[in-house]
């Protein structure tokens, strides 16, 4: 009689010490120095062209506004489409309104490729153009491809290391020598996508890589480091490394709430939640005037949807036209941190926004463009705004610009930080009586960052600064 193997583990009991090691190292046992980074980035620049150009909207090569609807899509139905958003009960200033939003129903892949190098994790980046990024060039993911990309809808060139990712048959870490070591499907910007989701996964190989001048090695110490430069790590390669399984110290096993109390807690926010957002033809949203070369807000807020006319020597396919979401100003994305008896926490908020699945996920402390409510009275004005715009430089963990998504958005900037808070802080210590806050710890994120629909991007951009190292307490 044959005896059964026993079972695995539920968990692999090494992984976060190994990905501990890998963002304790910065420089000695990396392939690349950190410092030489950018200069790679510049020098991969030089060796492509590239160039993005405002078009009217009668230029766009096969995409045209729909005669019934006035939404703006591509001929060949794929890629995605510029629709009309309408909310309804939702909290706050402005309980009702319209607006254009991105609809693309298909779901992105966004995969990071690590290997084992002299005994330490590294990841393998992408200097990827992106049309609507401020410097074109940035740190991305091995793989970062809609699924119209890499089924090759746009009759383009093969994604590079998709095989890689995938494996043999097309699932992600199958096959010999591969595994997985994250794979969850995430949100993306819930004011400006309609329920777009994109698949996020770390998967390790044993296999040798073919090296190629656009792509490089990196630790996560390294990418700690150079996610303190401005415009340099990209969206998609933040909300990747968000979530990777990393083990938090001080204490992580303890929090000021248990983990079946904060879902709760969210739970009744979702509960609560009584606005409605629904999908609305272009042609009817109020409130914004369509151009010929961009929509935008009557009174020049929130963004425009503009179209553009890109050349890429280093993408799939060499040229394209394309609309973007071009927002107006620069946004502020940060946490509100303190310790609580002795363990490091993050005030999160219960975000509702009209294109997430459900209506809210976590979001950071302070989430907001501040000239969109400069038209507003001061008591409308975000909760703690004034407190992260105020703070004391001797109280800034973190700052960096980041730019958001630069497949869909052009320009699209936000300043992300972590501000301790003092003890005594009295706003800050009576924040929970706020509705829709509450303090949760680093673990405690990350374990939810393993699962879908529990973070949003902005959450998970500044999770990813704390997975790295760059954040220190």
């Amino acid at each position: 009689m044959t005896t059964a193997p026993p079972a695995p583990p539920r968990h692999d009991p090494g992984l976060a010490a190994r990905l501990a090691r890998s963002a304790a190292y910065t420089e000695e046992g990396a392939q690349m120095r950190t410092a030489e980074v950018p200069a790679w980035l510049a020098e991969r620049r030089r060796a492509h062209r590239f160039s993005v150009e405002r078009i009217p909207f009668a230029d766009l090569d096969h995409w045209e506004f729909d005669p019934v609807t006035g939404n703006l899509g591509h001929r060949t139905g794929r890629f995605f489409t510029i629709e009309g958003l309408s909310v309804r009960g939702g909290a706050g200033p402005v309980p009702e309104w319209r607006q254009p939003i991105i609809s693309q129903p298909e779901i992105g892949l966004l995969a990071l490729l690590a290997r084992e190098i002299d005994g330490v994790l590294h990841f393998l980046l992408q200097a990827k153009m992106e049309p609507g990024n401020p410097n074109l060039l940035q740190l991305s993911p091995t793989v970062q491809a809609t699924r119209s990309n890499y089924t090759r809808a746009h009759r383009g060139a093969p994604v590079r290391h998709l095989e890689d990712v995938l494996g043999p048959d097309g699932a992600p870490g199958s096959g010999p020598g591969r595994r997985v070591l994250a794979d969850v499907l995430q949100s993306e910007h819930g004011s400006w996508f309609h329920q777009k989701y994109n698949r996020n996964t770390l998967v390790e190989t044993t296999h040798d890589v073919p090296a190629h001048p656009d792509f490089c090695w990196l630790t996560l110490g390294q990418l700690g480091r150079l996610l303190h430069h401005d415009n340099l790590v990209n969206m998609d390669t933040r909300t990747v490394l968000a979530c990777a399984p990393v083990a938090h110290g001080h204490d992580p096993d303890r929090a000021r709430h248990r983990d079946t109390e904060l879902l709760s807690w969210l739970t009744g926010e979702r509960a609560r939640h009584e606005a409605r957002a629904t999908l609305v033809p272009l042609r009817e949203v109020t409130g914004w005037h369509r151009g010929d070369r961009s929509i935008d807000h009557q009174a020049g807020r929130h963004f425009s949807v503009v179209a553009v006319s890109v050349e890429a020597g280093s993408r799939e396919v060499g040229g394209w036209t394309q609309p973007l979401l071009a927002p107006v100003g620069t946004g502020v994305t940060a946490f509100l941190a303190r310790r609580i008896d002795g363990i490091p926490h993050l005030l999160v908020q219960a975000r509702a926004e009209g294109g997430i699945h459900g209506g809210i996920e976590l979001g950071p402390t302070v989430q907001c463009t501040p000239g969109n409510y400069a038209h507003l009275p001061e008591d409308a004005r975000p909760p703690f705004l004034d407190t992260v715009l105020g703070a004391d430089p001797s109280r800034i963990r973190y700052q960096a610009v980041h730019s958001e998504e630069g497949g869909r958005f052009l320009g699209a900037l936000s300043r992300c930080l972590v501000v301790d808070c003092t003890a005594d802080d009295e706003a800050t210590a009576r924040a929970e009586q706020l509705p829709g806050y509450r303090w949760a710890t680093p673990a405690q994120l990350t374990a939810l960052a393993r699962h879908g629909h529990y973070l949003n991007v902005q959450a998970r951009t500044l999770l990813a600064c704390l997975t790295t190292g760059a954040v220190r307490w």
